[in-house]
């Protein structure tokens, strides 16, 4: 029977003044004292790039998991919109997906950022489809390298959820989603190992 999967797919400056110990105090003048003109460093800008993806972009997307998964038990298909690219291989006959997605900072992007880019608000989008969805652990590599893991229910069937951030440049940021059956977690296990090895779970 198959499994029918939806997926959808973030100073002050301190003067301090000194006085010589002994030094007469200053004359008091009853004159207006000049303003000197305050040297000032100019806004910076943050140095943005545009968010239409590059063939770069879609050449790594395309070519994220090499051959790790092969036709005809898996389907690949691909989409590029502003600011993304999306590729997604599908093997019906085991009801698994995995979604691989390059995402575009115009500007850049920091540790916060990310944080607020996969925010409760971010999984309730990419789960909409789903009957019912629970984080189950979370954690970060000092690289920068993220790990959620989650088990969802859709039309009556339990599936475990690995989803990895990784950052790739100052503004591209890829996801990797992993949807598996419960009851194929050794091949969960297997497919990620190639690609996240040593994380492909939490420890």
């Amino acid at each position: 029977m198959n499994k029918n999967l939806f997926i959808f797919f973030a100073i002050a400056a301190v003067v301090s003044s000194c006085k010589t110990p002994g030094a007469a105090a200053p004359p008091k003048s009853t004159s207006t004292p000049e303003i000197q003109p305050v040297n000032t460093l100019p806004a910076v800008t943050p140095v943005c790039v545009s968010t239409t993806p590059t063939q770069r972009d879609i050449g790594l997307a395309l070519g994220y998991t090499a051959d790790l998964f092969k036709e005809p038990e898996w389907v690949q298909s691909s989409n590029v919109t502003e600011g993304r690219v999306s590729v997604t291989w599908q093997n019906s006959s085991l009801g698994a997906v995995v979604y691989h997605e390059t995402i575009i900072f115009s500007c850049g992007y920091e540790e916060p950022d990310l944080d607020k880019y996969f925010s409760d608000e971010s999984w309730k989008a990419i789960f909409q489809n789903y009957q019912s969805y629970e984080m189950t652990n979370k954690c970060k590599r000092d690289d920068g390298l993220r790990l959620y893991e989650f088990k969802a229910m859709n039309q009556g069937f339990e599936y475990a959820i690995r989803y990895w951030v990784q950052n790739d440049t100052d503004t591209r940021v890829t996801t990797t989603m992993f949807v598996f059956p419960v009851e194929s977690k050794l091949q969960l296990d297997e497919n990620s190992s190639h690609l996240f090895p040593g994380y492909t779970t939490c420890p």
